[in-house]
C-alpha cells in the first residue's frame, strides 16, 4: 500500500511523503504507482519552475516534498495534489491512503 503523509504547519502544508508500492499489478502495469509518481513529479516541477520553493527527496519506494519557502502558488499547487490522491483513494482504497499529520 502507498502511504501518503502530510505535514502541516500553521494550517498550511509543510511536507508530503509518500512512501511504499500500491501492489495493484506487476510492476510497469501498476496505475496507481503510476498516477502517484506522475502527480507528485509533476506538482514538483510545476513548483519548482514557478519559483523553486521546494526541496525534494526521491528513493527507491519514498518520495519526500519539503515545503523551503511557503508561498500562495505552492500551497494552492499542493492543496490540488491531496485532492489528486483524495480521489486515488476513493477509487482504490486497498491500495493507497491517506494521513495528516499536524
Amino acid at each position: 500500500m502507498i502511504k501518503v503523509i502530510v505535514n502541516k504547519r500553521d494550517n498550511k502544508i509543510s511536507q508530503i511523503v509518500v512512501k511504499g508500492h500500491a501492489n495493484y499489478d506487476t510492476f510497469g502495469k501498476d496505475i496507481v504507482c503510476a498516477s502517484v509518481s506522475t502527480m507528485m513529479i509533476t506538482t514538483i516541477n510545476c513548483i519548482n519552475v514557478l519559483d523553486e520553493s521546494l526541496d525534494f527527496e526521491e528513493k527507491k519506494g519514498l518520495l519526500v516534498i519539503r515545503v523551503i519557502k511557503d508561498t500562495e502558488v505552492n500551497q494552492k499547487l499542493l492543496d490540488n495534489l491531496i485532492i489528486q490522491f483524495e480521489e486515488l483513494v476513493s477509487l482504490y482504497p486497498k491500495n493507497i491512503e491517506i494521513r495528516n499529520e499536524d
